[in-house]
């Protein structure tokens, strides 16, 4: 009698007869396909999507019928989802289960690895495979890494009272402007305390309010607002400087007491390592569709916690990159925050995220990372993508930063 594997064998029962099968097997059938965790599947195809919003998706098929979805650098979006195709030329026949070698084939195949657009590539084909491998298995991604550290998540972003949520973050300002100067005067300074302080007033002291940076400030200016700002007992300080000087957010980092955040044009372990090493932040950021996906960021909260640091995911993307955030934020134990928790993609998703109540996302449970992509919704906003372009200071037209 020939041998037939558990799909060959599901694939010839009628889906009635099924009921009951799960007790059968060690893993949940998949309501995408009748496969196994012991089964051989292979990748087939490799699709990416960029949405008039840029933000950029990757799909990654199987022969069982299993698919993974994942999320790319929202920057440079063509380049990001022509590369992911190119990678499709290595998966495709690939097994899509061996996640942590796939990561390592893409990376180290390259001559010139890491930058920001390769590695977005490979943070979203791990999205993809990660998605499929917690398919396979009937669990989400958390299970897979060792089961959830918290029973919840909490989340940032629009402070109200029927969510619960009560932490945000708000943009420097005054006179119309970021604080875009190499040396900005006294009047400019006062007016950006003035504003803090404002929005400090009307929030109230239970509400955490964390101050962007964005890179955009020079660091004679930072610091004399990093002193100015503290009486006012900002939760941390974001990207007070460029994160391509290391040197001088760790110098900027010891005159304050307030803690500094960055991490969101920070890449693989690698980049993160001087960052703790020399202490230039106390709260790391890296973005799943940036960093190096779900894999990588495993790495940098394993190698932060051995410096007592906190992970607080940086998140201005859709869908996937705040379901694989939060399978990260369920699985170690070093999670302070997850940005933009709250957000609800109700026009990309097949069905909602569990809500937030009392500042917190339940964790998510479902297979993967835990979400279904309505395809239909997704291609209805496929088109060409928004750029960024260059800032100007509107008082002498010099180029400045984001």
């Amino acid at each position: 009698m020939s041998t037939m594997n558990r799909r060959s064998w599901l694939s010839m029962i009628a889906p009635a007869a099924l009921v009951g099968l799960d007790s059968t097997f060690t893993a949940k059938r998949t309501d995408a396909a009748a496969v196994g965790p012991n089964d051989k599947i292979k990748v087939t195809k490799v699709e990416s999507f960029v949405l008039k919003n840029s933000w950029v998706f990757v799909k990654i098929s199987t022969d069982a019928g299993i698919t993974g979805w994942g999320e790319m650098l929202k920057d440079d979006a063509k380049a990001c989802a022509a590369g992911a195709l190119e990678v499709g030329r290595y998966l495709v026949g690939q097994d899509p289960s061996r996640v942590v070698y796939h990561w390592q084939a893409i990376h180290r195949g390259a001559f010139y690895r890491g930058g920001p657009i390769k590695t977005a590539i490979s943070s979203g084909i791990d999205q993809a495979l990660w998605d499929i491998k917690g398919k396979m298995f009937g669990v989400p991604v958390h299970v897979l890494m060792g089961g959830p550290t918290r029973d919840r998540v909490r989340v940032y972003g629009r402070v109200n009272k029927e969510t619960g949520v009560n932490a945000m973050k708000t943009m420097l300002q005054a006179e119309g402007r970021a604080p875009v100067k190499y040396a900005e005067g006294k009047k400019y300074v006062d007016g950006v305390v003035e504003y803090f302080k404002d929005v400090r007033q009307r929030m109230g002291p239970d509400v955490d309010i964390g101050v962007e940076f964005h890179g955009a400030v020079q660091p004679p200016t930072a610091l004399v607002l990093m002193k100015a700002l503290e009486p006012y007992n900002p939760w941390f300080y974001e990207e007070v400087v460029q994160a391509l000087n290391v040197d001088i957010m760790a110098e900027l980092a010891k005159k304050t007491h307030i803690p500094i955040a960055t991490g969101e044009r920070i890449f693989t372990k690698w980049g993160f390592k001087e960052i703790l090493e020399k202490r230039a932040a106390t709260i790391l950021q890296p973005d799943v569709c940036y960093a190096g996906g779900i894999t990588e960021l495993k790495i940098i909260a394993g190698m932060a916690e051995a410096y007592y640091t906190p992970l607080a995911p940086h998140n201005p993307q859709g869908p996937c990159s705040l379901a694989a955030s939060l399978q990260i934020a369920a699985s170690i134990p070093n999670f302070l925050i997850q940005e933009r928790g709250d957000n609800e993609y109700a026009d990309l998703l097949a069905k909602p995220m569990p809500p937030v109540k009392d500042g917190h996302r339940p964790l998510l449970t479902e297979p993967g990372l835990g979400i279904t992509i309505d395809e239909n919704k997704l291609m209805a906003q496929v088109g060409e993508p928004s750029l960024y372009r260059p800032r100007f200071d509107p008082q002498d037209g010099s180029v400045v930063d984001w």
